[in-house]
């Protein structure tokens, strides 16, 4: 296949759910950016550091290490510290968003995701892509 050449931004979704990782997956590739995956926030901070993304959507309640501390070791990461953070979360109680953005998150998405939502917030946050 030879080297990869893509030059498309790179989103990171981080979720412990596989069905919802792919709606977003589906929701942000049909926007035109390359996606990587992880599935807590420990594999989260991984494929940052390797990857670098663009921005991150970081779900907060996952197992082995929950997106609000992910968030606050992203945030200690030279290269990845300024990369924007979308909490995204079913909790639509003002101290989980107030918690998030403490934490170091830009912005804050509930679940489900609205994909003309998806849309604008990536629009304010990336650069065009292409």
């Amino acid at each position: 296949m030879g080297v990869n050449m893509d030059t498309r931004l790179t989103v990171m979704i981080v979720d412990d759910n596989e069905d919802i990782r792919e709606m977003l997956r589906q929701m942000v590739e049909n926007l035109g950016y390359h996606v990587v995956e992880a599935e807590n926030g420990q594999e989260a901070i991984e494929v940052a550091r390797h990857r670098c993304p663009n921005l991150i959507l970081m779900d907060l309640n996952m197992p082995v290490m929950d997106g609000f501390t992910a968030t606050r070791q992203l945030r200690q990461m030279v290269h990845v510290c300024s990369v924007p953070i979308v909490a995204v979360s079913a909790n639509r109680r003002e101290q989980s968003q107030a918690d998030a953005l403490a934490a170091g998150c830009n912005e804050y998405l509930t679940k489900p995701v609205n994909f003309h939502q998806l849309h604008s917030l990536l629009g304010a946050w990336l650069p065009t892509n292409g």
